[in-house]
C-alpha cells in the first residue's frame, strides 16, 4: 500500500512510463532493419534479451560486426524524428509536479543512451524537475539489476537502508519491477510494457492502468 508521508525517493523509467517513445523507436528501427535488408521489428524483437536494454540488444538483431555501425545511424535519424514523434501521457507532468511540491526527490532511472536522452527530454519537461537522472551504462549494472537503482541514491541512501516505504520504482515493464524488488524498493507499473501485453506479475508490485489513476491515488492520499 502507498504511502505518501513516508515515500522520499521516487524513481522513474523514462522510456513507455515518461515519455511516449515507443511510436519514433519502432518507426526508426524498421527505416535502419530495411536499410539493411532485415526484417520489420515485430519479427525481430523475439532475439531480444529481455535483461538488456534496447541498445545492448542491437548485436542480437544485427550481428556483432554491424551493431555499433547500426547503432550509430539508428541515433541518428531517432533524433531526427523524435522531434516530431514524441510525447508523453496525461497526467504525468501534474504528477511530477505534484510530487516535486510535496518534497520528494525525482528520479530518470533508464537504460537508454545518455545522449538521446539529453536530447529528447528537453522536449518534454524542464530538467529542473528531476534531482538525478541516472542514464544506461552508468551504474556498474543496468535495469533488471539493484546496482541502478542503489546508483541513483549514492549519496542520500545506503543500499543496506532502502525500502518499499522510503524508495518506490516506477515503470512499465519486468525490467523496472525486477530493479525495485532486488533493491528492495516499492514497484509500481503503470500500463503495459513497450515490449508486449501485461501479463502475470510478481507478488508485491502494484499496478496502475494509466499515469491519470497514478495521479489521482496520490492525491487522494494527500488529502
Amino acid at each position: 500500500m502507498l504511502n505518501l508521508q513516508q515515500v522520499e525517493y521516487i524513481l522513474f523509467d523514462w522510456d513507455n512510463t515518461l515519455a511516449e517513445s515507443r511510436t519514433c523507436l519502432v518507426t526508426t528501427v524498421n527505416e535502419i532493419l530495411k536499410k539493411y535488408n532485415l526484417a520489420d521489428w515485430e519479427h525481430q524483437k523475439a532475439k531480444r534479451d529481455p535483461n538488456l536494454s534496447f541498445r545492448d540488444n542491437f548485436p542480437n538483431v544485427f550481428g556483432k560486426e554491424l551493431a555499433q555501425q547500426a547503432y550509430q545511424e539508428y541515433a541518428e535519424l531517432y533524433k531526427k524524428n523524435v522531434v516530431h514523434m514524441l510525447t508523453t501521457f496525461p497526467k504525468v507532468k501534474e504528477t511530477l509536479e505534484f510530487l516535486k511540491a510535496q518534497g520528494k526527490k525525482i528520479v530518470i532511472l533508464t537504460n537508454k543512451d545518455r545522449k538521446l536522452l539529453d536530447f529528447e527530454l528537453p522536449l518534454l519537461f524542464d530538467k529542473s524537475l528531476f534531482d538525478r537522472i541516472v542514464a544506461g551504462h552508468e551504474a556498474p549494472k543496468d535495469k533488471p539489476y539493484p546496482e541502478q537503482a542503489w546508483f541513483a541514491l549514492k549519496d542520500w541512501l545506503e543500499p543496506k537502508d532502502f525500502s518499499p516505504e522510503k524508495v518506490w520504482v516506477v515503470g512499465d515493464s519486468d525490467m523496472d519491477s525486477d530493479c525495485a524488488l532486488a533493491a528492495k524498493a516499492y514497484p509500481i507499473r503503470i500500463g503495459n510494457s513497450i515490449w508486449g501485453n501485461l501479463k502475470t506479475l510478481p507478488s508485491g508490485v502494484l499496478h496502475f492502468s494509466s499515469f491519470e489513476e497514478f495521479f489521482n491515488t496520490l492525491q487522494n492520499l494527500a488529502n
